[in-house]
């Protein structure tokens, strides 16, 4: 089934549809999904990250808008700032975390949309990370072992 991008506006502090997800601790807001691309919001607290993980058929981007990101980024740890766009091309490892003391807010989007937004959908308040990692590789993102995000 193909999925067409809907026009419209996603309004500051919502997801389309009024769709709030909580994926181990951190609030994702939807913003669009299509064929073409899947874009979200995260808003992460001092100390929560998303372990170092691999799209293998996606690309993704992270334009960070409020506070600051440390990334691992195929093997290097990088920092990106308000107003930054990482790129992350299919298959290239990488993980975000928030080390600061302040929060972090961060627009993401890959393409193709793939089967993310099914996998958040998924992820919605399950709380154990090793089910989390199993769902996943379902998904296409596949988790590295914890050593990686050293």
């Amino acid at each position: 089934m193909t999925q067409d991008l809907e026009k419209g506006i996603t309004r500051n502090g919502t997801g389309y549809a009024d769709t709030t997800l909580n994926i181990l601790g951190q609030t994702y807001y939807p913003k669009a999904c299509c064929d073409s691309t899947f874009a979200f919001e995260t808003n992460s607290e001092p100390g929560q990250f998303v372990p170092v993980h691999v799209h293998p058929t996606q690309d993704e981007f992270i334009l960070v808008q409020e506070g600051v990101l440390d990334l691992k980024l195929d093997g290097k740890w990088v920092k990106a700032e308000a107003g930054d766009l990482v790129r992350m091309p299919r298959g290239i490892p990488h993980g975000y975390f928030n080390k600061s003391d302040k929060p972090a807010r961060a627009l993401f989007w890959v393409s193709p949309a793939g089967k993310l937004e099914e996998l958040f959908n998924n992820l919605h308040n399950l709380e154990d990370p090793e089910e989390v990692v199993k769902i996943s590789a379902q998904h296409e993102v596949d988790f590295l072992p914890p050593e990686a995000n050293d």
